[in-house]
């Protein structure tokens, strides 16, 4: 007998969307379960005898999973679809035939390491709070950073009404006017290196992602993409996969 799974987590793993963009597509009531639309997070569903549909398409689990390794450019957006018909970060892989979608957020003026997948499980790990999964940056501000605010900026700043947990803050190097820093932090929140310069008053001007967990960017190239090797997956769910593959092949 199959497993009852949650309504967004099976959403998820049919890759049509990350469990949280499926939480949001249940509660619109854009979900219909055989015949039934179904608007409680809570429904669980039996893959091998319910019928799922998402805006009235029938949806299946994907047999075959993508783990994708991108290097975003600046001018790109980290969503499936943008209301202002901006580019996406999957017109970077229309090669691909399969359904994927960003792993986390990069805002559209900052660049660097991104993930995309059809695995509904792999994004949850990696964007869950409590897991707490590192990310690093290399950040180039406006004017000289002094050691008073790189303290103040590895405490915590307060951003939106709360503060920041702990970062890693390093000064690497100082020139006339601008100051490159590399931050390693393991929140999730929107604009939040932006928004923490921007708070003991250096403005950014440039952000680069270089690094997921222990996975790094390394030399690829800008706009360019490369499937995450086993070992690299195993570096960011702690070995997670080997169980999922187990069940797939059940």
């Amino acid at each position: 007998m199959a497993e009852l799974l949650r309504l967004q987590k099976y959403i998820a793993q049919c890759g049509v969307a990350s469990r949280r963009a499926a939480e949001e597509m249940i509660l619109a009531g854009r979900v219909r379960v055989n015949k039934t639309v179904v608007t409680e997070l809570g429904t669980k569903v039996n893959p091998d005898k319910d019928k799922v549909y998402v805006d009235s398409k029938l949806i299946a689990e994907n047999s075959k999973k993508y783990y994708i390794m991108l290097n975003k450019p600046v001018g790109y957006i980290t969503s499936a679809k943008d209301q202002f018909d901006r580019k996406t970060v999957l017109d970077l892989v229309s090669d691909l035939d399969a359904r994927l979608y960003p792993v986390g957020r990069l805002d559209y003026d900052s660049e660097g390491l991104i993930f995309l997948t059809n695995d509904g499980d792999f994004t949850y790990h990696l964007t869950h709070p409590a897991n707490e999964v590192k990310k690093k940056y290399q950040v180039t501000v406006s004017g000289m950073v002094d050691m008073d605010t790189v303290w103040q900026l590895r405490k915590g700043v307060e951003i939106d009404g709360r503060m920041t947990a702990p970062a890693r803050v390093e000064i690497t190097k100082q020139t006339e006017g601008t100051t490159d820093l590399t931050f390693v932090i393991s929140e999730g929140r929107n604009r939040q290196i932006r928004k923490m310069c921007e708070a003991v008053g250096h403005t950014v001007i440039r952000l680069r992602r270089v690094a997921i967990g222990n996975v790094i960017l390394g030399n690829l190239p800008r706009g360019k993409w490369r499937h995450l090797t086993p070992g690299e997956i195993q570096l960011l769910t702690g070995g997670d996969k080997n169980a999922d593959n187990k069940r797939n092949k059940r």
